[in-house]
């Protein structure tokens, strides 16, 4: 008997629009389910999802369902789950195109935006000066035409003031004309039967949708946590013909690990790349290099090791705005850390914050290197022996290493930087080097008996490594001596496990490592 062949279809790269996808046969992972649990609760939603993660396909498959497109719907889950006698009148916005720079610049677009909605909704509307008054008059009068509720869908609420962040000033503006546009949404609740809105950041209902007491977040809802991306079942089923060739297992190491309270699923724009080009790269980190993140994380002395386990409450995974932006809440609401644990409290629940995947690793510790160090490309060329170090045990060469990457930094580098004053920024340095080599690493390593700073495991070989700041030339031993006495490498004492306890010091005065003990 043969093996059933799946016959291979269009990957959707790019694809945004539903009636596209489903008309030019592309894959399909179908998340219809989704949109008629969402239609039963009727209201007003928001979601928020890192860039490129299907926000936009989702939004436009609502779009097709509320208008009664049957037809594109054949063989999905909504065929026979929808009641498509009704047709509701769909009035969209979407600020996914360009970059807007001032609040004239904002509010000429949504009103150019709601003279097309009125144009294809066959409505005349006279508030076409004013946003506000403009917004709630075509819902008003799109629903008494069609004799139904309107439908509301937003793309990218926040992309106007994300864009300006850099311009407190014009963020500031940009967030009070959306305040202005969606606040219309309250008011006109009696002609409205849903409304979605997405974006990339959860802006504090005060800020944006003051007085939208009804607006149901549902970011991290476990019910809608794959409502964007592929889980497990998607990339085996849906994908099946686009496996051969390609190492599973490395598919998930590299793509997988993205959880907003639900199962961990994949990003999508990624796994369409890797399909296509059959290359594993960071191609979601590519499309948008996060400069303005690097310089704002170098800014804040951010303590890059604190990405692999960083504890955060949901109140502070919410602290995103013009004035008030947490590091936890920038890492999260961009995409490059996920939920890992949920740890509930009488106070709440707590999360732990880490790096999703191999892709976001690598590629971001790549980048702040640019913040740590003058010159990334020579640590990075340079750094290609450590492989083979690591996996011969070769101490002296990993520390002959380390030494010439601190020395390499120009002095004037450091005496215009406050960052190298501090010591996070030597053990920032250590961490972000080896996480961009790609290399398999624990910060923050725990045990029974605690945490050490840094473990490696590489070809059989684990390196638990303990960071100390002295000043001056004075060797301590602390770090060493810390390590021993938690003894943190207990846990990775096994058969055919080779382990180096390394107690690491740094000179604020030498600007350099000045202990290298090993036990």
């Amino acid at each position: 008997m043969f093996p059933l062949v799946l016959p291979r279809k269009r990957l959707p790269i790019g694809i945004q629009t539903f009636t596209k996808l489903r008309e030019e046969g592309c894959y399909y992972v179908d998340k219809t389910p989704y949109i008629e649990r969402l239609a039963e609760g009727g209201g007003c939603y928001f979601l928020a999802r890192p860039r490129r993660f299907g926000k936009s396909l989702f939004l436009d498959t609502l779009a097709e369902a509320f208008a009664g497109n049957r037809a594109l719907f054949d063989g999905l889950y909504l065929a026979d789950h929808w009641d498509w006698g009704r047709r509701y009148p769909v009035i969209r916005l979407s600020f996914t195109a360009g970059t807007l720079e001032s609040r004239t610049g904002l509010d000429e677009n949504i009103l150019s935006q709601l003279a097309d909605n009125a144009e294809w909704l066959g409505v005349v509307c006279d508030r076409t000066h004013d946003v506000a008054r403009g917004f709630e008059q075509l819902i008003r009068r799109a629903a008494a035409r069609h004799g139904q509720r309107a439908v509301v869908l937003v793309d990218e609420y926040d992309k106007p003031i994300l864009d300006n962040l850099t311009k407190p000033d014009v963020a500031r503006a940009m967030r009070e004309g959306l305040r202005n546009a969606y606040s219309v949404l309250k008011a006109a609740d009696a002609h409205l039967k849903f409304v979605f809105l997405t974006g990339v950041s959860r802006f504090s209902k005060v800020s944006i949708f003051s007085g939208l007491n009804n607006l149901s977040d549902i970011t991290l809802d476990a019910r809608y946590g794959a409502v964007c991306g592929y889980v497990d079942e998607d990339i085996d089923g849906v994908f099946a013909p686009e496996l051969e060739g390609l190492d599973r297992e490395e598919i998930r190491r590299w793509y997988n690990g993205y959880q907003w309270g639900g199962p961990s699923v994949y990003n999508p724009f990624d796994a369409l790349l890797l399909f296509d080009t059959r290359e594993f790269r960071a191609h979601w980190f590519e499309t948008g290099t996060p400069t303005f993140l690097v310089q704002w994380l170098k800014e804040r002395q951010f303590h890059t090791p604190q990405l692999e386990r960083l504890l955060s409450t949901e109140r502070l995974l919410s602290a995103f705005d013009v004035d008030v932006i947490e590091p936890e809440a920038m890492l999260w609401q961009t995409g490059y850390l996920t939920l890992t644990e949920q740890v509930d409290t009488p106070g709440g629940p707590m999360y732990y914050l880490g790096l999703p995947n191999q892709e976001v690793r690598t590629a971001l510790n790549g980048a702040l290197q640019t913040a740590w160090l003058p010159n990334v490309r020579q640590a990075m060329q340079s750094g290609l022996a450590v492989y083979d170090w690591l996996a011969a045990g070769d101490v002296q060469a990993v520390h002959a290493h380390f030494r010439r990457l601190f020395a390499a930094i120009p002095h004037d580098w450091h005496r215009n930087n406050t960052i190298a004053q501090y010591e996070g920024y030597y053990a920032s340095v250590f961490y972000s080097h080896l996480a961009a080599l790609g290399l398999d690493i624990v910060a923050e390593d725990v045990s029974n008996q605690g945490q050490c700073d840094l473990s490696i495991r590489h070809q059989g070989w684990v390196w638990v490594i303990e960071f100390k700041l002295v000043d001056g030339d004075a060797v301590t031993g602390a770090a060493l001596a810390q390590l021993k006495a938690k003894d943190y490498a207990a846990k990775y004492r096994m058969p055919g496990m080779h382990v180096i306890e390394l107690g690491v010091e740094f000179s604020t005065t030498q600007r350099q490592i000045v202990g290298w003990q090993v036990g």
